[in-house]
């Protein structure tokens, strides 16, 4: 491989002052083929090292323009980025800022354009480069990235993007996780997913390693036989998973004379907490945002713990308590509380100052008098969505008013509501503080996103986690003292052993519990340490000093957030030098790239941070499950309930005749002694237990709604795996380890976990199945009598104990002989009680719109 001679490569300079996961590339399609698309992803220890290689050709008889497009996680760093056109190396080289940025200068100068990097969604960022390629000349994008996967709410999460744009005729993924400590779980999730592309994912584990391999054939990727040349590929591909904790102390992992050290006990009590919440009701949050913060709150009250307290202030141009005092989490107080936020209403300034100081002043009182439970952790939560307004609205001086407050007594969190908000303002606010900020979305889930923020800090473990190492054994440790440790997250030390460190590596962690202080010790035996990571023949060597020095980077960056500008340009300078040293693209660092000679475009790309998005509409929606962009019709297996003994069926009802309204809920009795049965809830108040099976480990509620003839919300509740299914007629939510995700209707998703198969189409119909269970469907459906609607499928694995409204059909019915008089009723003896069929004509929904009728048994409940 041969790299430009010097006098090529004086060429037009490209910049990227920073990228962050997968690519897409965008070609005219029949002149431009992408060949070859691969994506290597090895998770070593939680270090992700990604490289992703696109070929590509100029099939057409003219120069052609090719842009490299690629959305990547906002947390990763890119470690190399090159372009190779016909045997010819293009190659990024990693730069300060400051010298990238007059090189681009001098190249806009010469009225060249630029392209930018820009904020596509929660988790992404998009990067775009365009080069020309002759007639006939082939070319090769390589990009090479990094990223810690960090835990968040019991699993690590590895997203890649996948969007080629084109058929590829050689498309591989192969993820690669080596973790010694063992893999407790893992499981993958796509938005793109259909059944003919789910036979090229395989998916390979044992104790300590596991492979995820995707390799779809050209078939496989197109969209439908109409549209040959379109591809089905578009959306996000994760990998979801956590380790075994067997080891109190933590692990402690060593490779290469570095050393990392993931903390995380499992079985320890929550510590009671005193939280108050600081919600903004000003102008600018009426309408959607106060109503989606009603919804969280109400939810997020419900999840207090019993030896919690708790308050409320509400604030816009004043601050106002919810109560004097912090209450106990009592079911009485919780109801109150609930009903005071339901009533929570839009309009005036917004007060920050005052808000906080306030939430501060009602724990201080709380503690003077002796009112906090001893060993208890106090939280303050501010959720605002604009800058301050009313009274002090300097954010300098806020800031500092804060400081001096909370004086190291209390964490502070900072929620920003959309993008009218200053993000640099709160970041400072919290970090300051103990705490952290988080932007919100704005989009349905919104809610929900303050519900997930609420449960990553819901259950602090522990307080002042100090760790402790041999000072003659280690030096350049990353940060070492942790204010607080929640249930879910874990806690991350790396550092360098010294030359001369003995053969038992110890370790301390000291802490405090609710009641009583403790202490972990953990000993690690180097050499089988370091010998651990040289037998795994997929891991990427010295990975281990690269971590340290990501963490290292990323550590550095945030206390620049919160520290005087002599303290702030110290911090800047070091996590500069680490970041030239292991050619990281950081906010500090830029890539330059060469590009051929001759061609007159420059590009700067930019690395988008959380406040730039201010008052800029750059959130095109939501990435990951609620906006996949899938505009495909994905293919999906009829839904084909058990066959009648007799079952006419025709079309939908002529325009002539009044319309045919579906029934409540449809049941596949199994055996072929009877029909389908149509039941009809007519006298359905509240929620109701639709299903229950102990022996299944799975329960269905919901709320049927007779006036509209549809479920407003129905619930679906599994033991093994633990997780709950809610779908209403907005999106569907999952909720699994206490994360939830919300899916929209008629998006294509395609979930494997252990246990249990998770998978939703166009039409709308989302099916829940393993091998052994009964097969729950949820379809929202917009024909007659639209809304949701519940399906079910391989009822004849029911157990002995299903109960429920619909569960107890499925418990020894016995049919009483057809009336000579009239062979279209019979009796049906369930459970002791009666009930009167008639065969009826019925809707049948279970295939979705338009629907067919159908001849069936029609009960009344």
């Amino acid at each position: 491989m041969k790299t430009p001679a010097p006098g090529r490569a004086c060429g037009v300079v490209l910049v990227l002052l920073s990228l962050a996961t997968l690519q897409t590339l965008r070609a005219q399609k029949n002149d431009i083929d992408i060949y070859s698309l691969t994506v290597d992803s090895r998770v070593s220890s939680r270090f992700a090292h990604t490289v992703v290689t696109s070929r590509v050709v100029n099939k057409a008889s003219t120069l052609q323009e090719v842009t490299f497009q690629m959305e990547l996680p906002k947390k990763a760093f890119i470690t190399n980025f090159s372009m190779i056109i016909d045997g010819v190396t293009y190659p990024g080289n990693i730069k300060e800022k400051a010298a990238a940025q007059e090189q681009y200068s001098a190249a806009v100068e010469r009225g060249e354009s630029a392209g930018l990097v820009k904020a596509t969604g929660r988790k992404t960022e998009q990067f775009q480069v365009s080069v020309s390629v002759a007639p006939a000349a082939k070319i090769t994008f390589e990009l090479v990235y990094e990223e810690l996967l960090v835990r968040h709410l019991g699993a690590y999460e590895l997203l890649l993007k996948v969007q080629p744009q084109q058929l590829v005729k050689h498309l591989q993924m192969d993820i690669y996780i080596f973790e010694p400590q063992g893999i407790s779980f893992l499981e993958t999730e796509s938005t793109f997913m259909t059944n003919e592309l789910a036979e090229a994912l395989t998916t390979t584990q044992n104790k300590t390693k596991a492979h995820v391999r995707f390799r779809p054939t050209l078939s496989q990727q197109q969209k439908s036989p109409e549209q040959q040349q379109d591809t089905v590929l578009d959306g996000n591909f994760i990998v979801r998973y956590d380790v075994d904790r067997t080891v109190s102390g933590g692990s402690i992992q060593i490779e290469n004379g570095y050393f990392v050290h993931y903390f995380a006990p499992e079985h320890l009590a929550t510590i009671p907490k005193n939280v108050i919440f600081v919600i903004d009701k000003s102008g600018s949050m009426s309408g959607r945002k106060i109503q989606q913060t009603r919804e969280a709150l109400i939810k997020i009250l419900g999840d207090l713990g019993p030896r919690d307290q708790f308050n409320l202030i509400s604030f816009s141009g004043e601050a106002t308590p919810w109560k004097p005092q912090l209450v106990a989490a009592s079911a009485e107080n919780v109801n109150a509380a609930k009903s005071y936020a339901a009533a929570i209403q839009a309009r005036g300034g917004t007060n920050i100052n005052d808000a906080i100081l306030m939430a501060v002043q009602l724990l201080e009182r709380a503690n003077r008098e002796e009112l906090l439970p001893p060993g208890s952790v106090t939280l303050i939560i501010l959720l605002t969505d604009g800058d301050p307004t009313v009274g002090e609205t300097n954010p300098s001086e806020i800031q500092k008013n804060v400081q001096e407050a909370i004086d190291g007594q209390h964490s502070l969190f900072c929620l920003g509501f959309g993008f009218d908000v200053s993000y640099a303002f709160l970041e400072k606010l919290a970090l300051d503080n103990g705490g952290l900020a988080r932007r919100i979305y704005e989009d349905s889930d919104s809610a929900l996103q303050l519900q997930d923020f609420y449960q990553e800090v819901a259950n602090p473990l522990m307080t002042s986690v100090a760790f402790e190492y041999p000072s003659n054994t280690v030096e350049a440790v990353t940060q070492d003292a942790f204010r607080l440790f929640f249930k879910g997250s874990e806690l991350v030390v790396a550092g360098k052993l010294r030359d001369q460190s003995p053969d038992v590596f110890s370790a301390k962690v000291r802490g405090q519990l609710h009641m009583e202080n403790i202490t972990f010790v953990t000993e690690s035996r180097v050499a089988e340490q370091e010998e651990a990571f040289w037998s795994p023949r997929y891991i990427f060597h010295s990975f281990m000093e690269r971590l340290w020095a990501y963490l290292t980077i990323q550590q550095l960056l945030e206390q620049t957030v919160s520290m005087p500008d002599a303290e702030k340009q110290a911090l800047e300078a070091r996590a500069l030098n680490l970041s030239l040293s292991y050619s990281f693209v950081t906010p500090l660092t830029s890539m330059v790239i060469t590009k051929p000679e001759g061609q007159e475009q420059s590009q700067v790309a930019e690395k988008p941070v959380e406040n730039e998005n201010r008052h800029r509409n750059v959130h095109s929606g939501p990435p990951g499950p609620l906006h996949p962009h899938l505009p495909y019709p994905p293919h999906r297996t009829p839904w084909r309930p058990t066959p009648p003994d007799v079952m006419p069926q025709t079309t939908m009802a002529s325009p002539h005749h009044a319309p045919i309204q579906p029934p409540s809920v449809i049941l596949p009795l199994p055996g072929r002694s009877v029909d389908r049965l149509c039941v009809d809830l007519k006298r359905s108040q509240g929620p109701t237990n639709l299903l229950s099976d102990p022996g299944q480990g799975i329960e269905v509620t919901g709320h049927y709604e007779t006036e509209k003839g549809h479920f407003s919300w129905i619930e679906v509740t599994f033991e093994k795996p633990q997780l709950q299914v809610r779908a209403s007629p907005e999106h569907v939510v999952v909720t699994r380890n206490r994360r939830s995700s919300a899916y929209k209707w008629k998006k294509t998703l395609y979930s494997v976990m252990p246990g249990l198969k998770m998978t939703m189409d166009k039409a709308g119909l989302l099916l829940l199945s393993s091998p052994d269970r009964v097969t729950i469907g949820l379809l929202s459906w917009d024909g007659p009598g639209a809304g949701l609607r519940l399906l079910l499928r391989d009822t004849d694995r029911f157990s002995s104990h299903i109960n429920g409204t619909l569960g107890q059909f499925y418990q020894g019915v016995l049919w009483e002989p057809l009336a000579a008089a009239d062979d279209s009723k019979r009796t049906l003896k369930v459970q002791g009680h009666d009930h009167s069929a008639t065969r009826e004509l019925k809707l049948d929904y279970q295939e979705g719109p338009p629907g067919t009728e159908i001849s069936c048994w029609s009960v009344e409940l």
